[in-house]
């Protein structure tokens, strides 16, 4: 289906990562939190403007701003 950035799923939309194009603090804060490379995410809330939007993963559901899910890049599922 081609590769989507986080910031482009709907809600209830999956993608499993491929990677991050970003770097310094806010990349080792988003692996931290589990954004790494053949993780599953689901868009499961999106704010009444869309931005932030919530993303379940790994257990658990993390809001990110549009300019920074757009650096995590995969494929839709």
């Amino acid at each position: 289906m081609g590769d989507f950035s986080l910031c482009d799923l709907n809600k209830n939309e999956s993608l499993v990562i491929k990677e991050i194009k970003i770097s310094g603090n806010l990349r080792k804060r988003l692996l931290d939190l589990g954004f790494v490379p053949g993780t599953k995410v689901e868009c499961v809330r999106i704010s009444p403007f869309g931005d932030p939007k919530a993303f379940f993963i790994r257990g658990a559901v993390i809001a990110l701003r549009k300019r920074d899910s757009a650096a995590v890049l995969g494929v839709k599922i």
